[in-house]
């Protein structure tokens, strides 16, 4: 099976998950630079989210890159990918809605595992669809990256219970640990190229 329609598809619903969220935004009530402040926390949270939704599409587009075809596991590993994914806004809402509450920070932490858990899925399958001595196999190698990541959500989810603050940080952190697109993968493609 062709990857082009997989990879369309998968753009399309990024490009309404990220809609979804823009249209979260409200207007602040009244007409001061002072209103803009009661949307602090919605707008914090929208960053965040906005950050991480690039970053799966930048790195589902390096996964995708690195391989020819896909078969029906890799469109189900996909779309359990973008189901978490699809979560993404409802989870940002009620967080920066509800001034970052444990609750609701607890619950965006297990949207972000799980997002996580489908990307690593979703990897596996391609791996297991090319072989392990496959263009990805060889990029991601041991995803010293993809486990650690793992780790400090399952943290972060644990610490949710008493703080809600650390977490974001932690959050945050995984942010920036992949705010560059996977390089791993970036770094065989261009070796590739300039092979070929």
């Amino acid at each position: 099976m062709n990857k082009n329609r997989l990879e369309a598809f998968s753009d399309g619903v990024l490009a309404i998950i990220i809609t979804i969220m823009v249209l979260e935004l409200k207007v602040p009530k009244g007409h001061q630079f002072i209103d803009l402040f009661t949307l602090f926390p919605v707008f914090l949270s929208y960053i965040l989210s906005f950050i991480y939704v690039g970053i799966y599409w930048n790195n589902h587009h390096h996964l995708l890159h690195s391989t020819t075809k896909v078969n029906g596991k890799v469109l189900w590993a996909n779309l359990h990918l973008l189901f978490w994914l699809s979560l993404v806004p409802a989870s940002t809402a009620w967080m920066g809605e509800s001034d970052f509450a444990k609750a609701t920070v607890t619950v965006y932490g297990i949207v972000l595992l799980m997002c996580g858990v489908a990307f690593v899925i979703l990897q596996t399958t391609i791996i297991c669809l090319d072989g392990e001595k496959s263009f990805l196999a060889e990029a991601v190698g041991k995803d010293t990256k993809g486990k650690s990541s793992q780790l400090l959500y399952v943290s972060a989810l644990l610490i949710s219970f008493f703080n809600e603050w650390i977490p974001l940080a932690i959050y945050l952190i995984v942010a920036l640990l992949w705010l560059v697109p996977d390089t791993r993968i970036e770094k065989k493609i261009l070796n590739s190229d300039k092979n070929s």
